[in-house]
């Protein structure tokens, strides 16, 4: 673990926030060393610890679930019942300790708990609230709910995933939830230094369906300027052929593209099929893509003696884009990844040894880590309430009793 001063050290966050796009933000922030203090309730607990698999021996349980476990490493975690009014008490004295707010509830819950914005910046003037719900906090569809597979397609990615006569295809996971978190991280990392400059708090609404619409950006400014609607086109690319997944030695693939003629030439040399650079039918890239049926038999027939990873070295050596299409399992020992320390073995005191992702970048100087694997239920509630807010052991007591931490 990290033995120097982190770069966010002294930064503290609250997150009144479940499932991935609200704690994934969070993770990012404990990783490079705020003080990040989780909180849910045992009559609700986030949803990734009993909804979503893997869970420990097959079997669901509140500290059981691997995916909890995943998005909330290296934080503290509280239980307190936000329906109970000593909980709520407590909430706030949260509020009032923290820098930072994480929430990605429907608009308007926070508020009707007594901790919308207004009222927190009463408890705390330079509080920054980030809010992240599918929709942001205005609009005709800002109440809509939904999970990610819905975001994905309302943001055009389904309706531009699939065969061209074939339907829609639903991506895989919650990939805006990832798209919204990140680009999350850098709201609140401006909005921190706003408040070192300023003393200003601020409050961030993201719109996670728009965080989406970068991505497919190239597709909106084509329409804009052209009127051209992107269509499905299965692995076809306006701009490379041939381009597309090939099948290899076993269940291997690999993924291929070639973006000019030159390099074209070059893989018809390495197939040793090197009169397919000459051949009118494969000439240029119109017409690689009008013929990309009959292309793919003499890529696929070189493919299909060998490894995808030794098919990808002969090819990469000769200047092709190639790589192997890596598995889940492959991605656990890719010696990339093993190499930059991506994957992080911490010890959760139920699920046992757990493998853990670091964020995708790191500092020089201030370097992050993995803290601590992800927090059992209300594990901390002693040291985040005693500890960081400072409770009496009278006053500890009286909260238990009132059922404040159920």
């Amino acid at each position: 673990m990290s033995t120097v001063d982190q770069a966010l050290s002294g930064v503290k966050v609250v997150e009144f926030a479940s499932y991935a796009a609200g704690p994934h933000v969070g993770k990012i922030l404990a990783n490079f060393g705020a003080i990040v203090v989780h909180v849910e309730s045992r009559q609700r607990p986030d949803g990734f610890r009993l909804e979503y698999p893997p869970f420990k021996d097959g079997i669901p349980g509140l500290d059981r679930g691997g995916c909890f476990a995943f998005f909330n490493d290296s934080k503290y975690g509280v239980a307190l019942d936000l329906k109970n009014e000593a909980a709520l008490r407590l909430a706030r004295r949260l509020v009032a300790w923290c820098d930072v707010v994480i929430e990605n509830m429907r608009p308007g819950v926070m508020a009707r708990l007594g901790l919308g914005f207004e009222a927190m910046r009463e408890l705390n003037p330079g509080v920054i609230l980030l809010s992240s719900c599918n929709m942001g906090q205005t609009g005709p569809r800002a109440h809509t709910p939904g999970f990610g597979s819905q975001l994905s397609a309302q943001a055009g990615f389904c309706g531009l995933t699939g065969e061209p006569d074939g339907p829609p295809m639903l991506l895989y996971g919650p990939y805006i939830d990832f798209i919204a978190s990140t680009m999350s991280v850098s709201a609140v990392l401006a909005a921190l230094v706003r408040r070192r400059e300023t003393g200003e708090g601020a409050w961030i609404d993201v719109a996670q369906y728009e965080t989406g619409l970068l991505f497919i950006a190239d597709a909106l400014l084509d329409f804009h300027m052209t009127g051209k609607e992107a269509t499905r086109a299965s692995n076809d690319s306006p701009d490379a052929a041939p381009h597309d997944a090939y099948r290899c030695q076993g269940e291997d693939w690999l993924a291929l593209s070639c973006w000019s003629d030159a390099e074209f030439a070059r893989l018809a040399s390495v197939i040793g099929r090197p009169e397919l650079a000459r051949d009118p039918q494969y000439a240029d890239l119109a017409a690689r893509k009008r013929n990309a049926a009959a292309l793919r038999t003499p890529i696929e027939a070189w493919c299909g003696t060998r490894s995808s990873d030794a098919a990808a070295g002969i090819l990469q050596e000769a200047g092709v884009h190639a790589h192997r299409v890596n598995t889940v399992a492959d991605l656990l020992h890719d010696p990339q990844l093993v190499h930059r320390h991506t994957w992080r073995r911490r010890r959760h005191p139920v699920i046992g040894d757990q493998m853990y992702l670091f964020p995708a970048f790191d500092l020089a100087e201030t370097p992050g880590d993995i803290t601590a694997a992800g927090p059992r239920l209300g594990a901390d509630n002693d040291t985040v309430f005693r500890n960081f807010i400072g409770l009496t052991e009278e006053e500890h007591a009286a909260c238990r009793e009132a059922h404040a931490f159920d």
